[in-house]
């Protein structure tokens, strides 16, 4: 990768109030010479985000995408909705939704699939949990969830962008070493690999309490390619700082 990807997730946050004066800190804040920055809001502030982030260097994206394409499914954004506000990214796979909403690695490559048919970029999250960590399956579960978007995405995986978010770190206040976070995505690039001969065009997120204090380190390794943002994301200086960062 040539440029880095920085991406702002907010989560269950924000009010229009306070997503116009975040916006308007983080676009005076970017430059044509900033790496890739986008944010990812609740589907409800989309429209609201496309008028803010308009002529701006700021892309936008959604926080999930319904794995169906339309129907009888209340409470579903389909990726079609999506396109219309604009979005170029959305979320697949957060931890988030895997650990509360029951969401399966099948289902996640679904919702990959809907996203790529309406031109959105998926970000595909994958990650271990704690105990997982600690019983030596990293490297199983996080090809395992990867593989099933491969498989049911071959023919254009190049276009998804891959985040590690291990879920140990995420809210925790801990951080995946540089090291540790490398080893991993070392892990996923040699998959990606082997899946596709376009791989080095996929984009590989760190997204485990990426602050602005330990942004430099991860971002100075070799198979990182960028961050999802999480609470970090909620505030413009330190959100800047992460971009910043990665800009150098």
């Amino acid at each position: 990768m040539t440029s880095q990807w920085i991406v702002g997730n907010w989560k269950m946050n924000g009010s229009l109030s306070a997503n116009q004066e975040l916006v308007r800190q983080i676009i005076a804040g970017l430059s044509a010479s900033s790496c890739h920055v986008a944010v990812c809001a609740p589907s409800v502030y989309l429209a609201q985000l496309q008028t803010l982030a308009a002529n701006s260097h700021l892309l936008t994206g959604a926080q999930d995408v319904s794995s169906h394409e339309q129907g009888a499914f209340t409470g579903e954004v389909s990726a079609a909705m999506l396109r219309e506000f604009a979005v170029r990214f959305a979320i697949v796979g957060h931890s988030e939704r895997r650990q509360y909403h029951g969401e399966t690695d099948a289902i996640v490559a679904t919702k990959a699939q809907q996203a790529l048919a309406a031109g959105i970029t998926p970000i595909v999250c994958v990650g271990e949990t704690l105990q997982q960590r600690e019983a030596g399956e990293t490297e199983s579960v996080v090809k395992r969830q990867l593989a099933a978007v491969i498989h049911t995405n071959g023919h254009c995986i190049s276009e998804i962008v891959v985040a590690y978010e291990p879920v140990w770190a995420i809210g925790t206040g801990k951080t995946a070493s540089p090291e540790q976070a490398q080893q991993v995505h070392a892990l996923l690039r040699a998959q990606l690999q082997a899946a596709t001969q376009q791989y080095q065009r996929i984009p590989l997120l760190y997204g485990g309490s990426m602050n602005a204090a330990n942004a430099a380190s991860l971002l100075a390794q070799k198979d990182i390619d960028g961050g999802l943002i999480g609470g970090a994301s909620l505030k413009a200086a330190d959100f800047l700082a992460i971009v910043a960062a990665a800009s150098h």
